[in-house]
């Protein structure tokens, strides 16, 4: 059976770019979630959001990218050079037919595509860019990882919002598993602009207030909704023997994966993320006894939270795992989210130190790791992600020691 490692890891979050930036903002508890500020938000309901601050295009990207790209692939094609440095990967001796690319999408280019659209009713059709016939689509940051760098593997997108960061992630282990050499995959996100924001609120799922310190407070009674953000995490895996034979060192392995879906709201049956968790351990061989750390999906709705709380107590007893959330300082990056937690609990295994969740009072009968770093001896961790309408997608990892090769 092909075991399936992770190489490289590249960043762009609202806390830092780069994974040693993220990883050190995140134990700090730098709390980002602030007014936006692009915009005049006088008129909307939600006002907060985390955003990537301190991010140039034209630092990282070719020139002749940046007008044909929206801003969530900027941050795509950035991440994925970064992946590749981190992996110390030399693509040359592969035949291209090797190397794929997997990444999850939620929104697509909304910053580029409300832009043209005002140049169509403001300006005429004339003013609308050619480049619009792609870069709106949520399939374009696989598109465009895969021309920059030359991949023609196995390519796919996976479209299940929050969720679908774990899914690209799984779906790249089923490519390695057939016989790609290589994989780029993760989630990237970002529709800020006014028009996803307006398509945020119709949800009816943001927080409403302007005070960012309770804004976003997942399993805590006074919560009342999510915060949003931007940005994500391409990482690189590749099949462990390869990954050694090149004396490559190995960030974790991913070991289980459980995806399922939930029943109609009202038909009376229970929500399946347990079930998730289920087939993501069985799929690893592991016990919940053998899961060191849980990073929940977090969602700040009363109603998902108590599922997921109902469903870590069932599986693991009442506060029989640490919880973290490290998300409260960021906000929720729809398909970017998941693949960041994913780069905290490979590091978390790694360092012994699971990062924390900030400003959170819990009142659920979890094991919640809040305000500061906890030492742990774990070596496996869970990464839960639900996507809006029912998604449900549970990642184990087995983590490596510091320069494992």
């Amino acid at each position: 059976m092909t075991t399936a490692v992770v190489t490289g890891a590249g960043v762009v979050a609202p806390n830092g770019l780069g994974t040693e930036a993220f990883w050190s903002a995140t134990l700090r508890g730098d709390h980002v979630i602030k007014p936006i500020d692009r915009y005049d938000t006088t008129h909307f309901t939600s006002r907060l959001a985390g955003e990537v601050r301190d991010f140039d295009a034209a630092r990282h990207l070719p020139s002749r990218l940046i007008p044909q790209t929206d801003r969530m692939t900027q941050f795509a094609l950035a991440a994925a050079d970064w992946a590749l440095a981190d992996a110390a990967l030399d693509t040359g001796d592969l035949a291209r037919t090797e190397l794929g690319v997997v990444t999850a999408g939620a929104a697509g280019g909304f910053d580029f595509g409300q832009r043209e659209l005002q140049n169509l009713w403001g300006e005429g059709p004339d003013h609308v860019s050619a480049y619009m016939s792609f870069a709106w689509f949520y399939a374009v940051n696989t598109g465009q990882i895969s021309i920059k760098n030359d991949l023609r593997g196995p390519t796919g997108v996976l479209v299940a919002e929050q969720a679908g960061g774990i899914d690209a992630i799984a779906h790249a282990r089923r490519a390695l598993r057939g016989g790609a050499a290589v994989v780029l995959s993760g989630g990237m996100d970002s529709s800020l602009c006014p028009y996803g924001m307006a398509a945020r609120m119709a949800g009816g799922r943001l927080s409403t207030r302007d005070d960012p310190d309770r804004a976003f407070l997942p399993f805590d009674p006074d919560t009342d909704g999510h915060v949003p953000g931007e940005g994500g995490a391409i990482l690189v895996l590749e099949e462990e023997g390869r990954a050694l034979r090149r004396g490559a060192t190995i960030h974790g392995e991913i070991a289980g994966h459980g995806a399922t879906f939930d029943p109609q709201p009202g038909s009376g049956r229970p929500r399946n993320l347990g079930r998730a968790i289920e087939l993501a351990l069985a799929d690893a061989g592991l016990a919940p006894d053998d899961i060191g750390v849980v990073f929940a999906d977090a969602d700040g709705s009363p109603e998902s939270d108590h599922a997921e709380a109902e469903a870590l107590v069932r599986l693991f007893g009442p506060h029989g795992v640490p919880v973290t959330a490290p998300k409260t300082m960021i906000g929720r990056l729809c398909s970017g989210g998941a693949p960041l937690d994913v780069v905290l609990a490979l590091r978390a295994v790694r360092e012994g130190l699971i990062p924390p969740t900030i400003k959170v009072t819990p009142g659920y009968a979890l094991d919640l790791v809040r305000d500061r770093p906890r030492p742990f001896a774990g070596t496996a961790a869970l990464v839960l992600a639900r996507g809006h309408n029912g998604f449900n997608s549970a990642l184990v990892l087995r983590g490596r020691g510091k320069d494992h090769r």
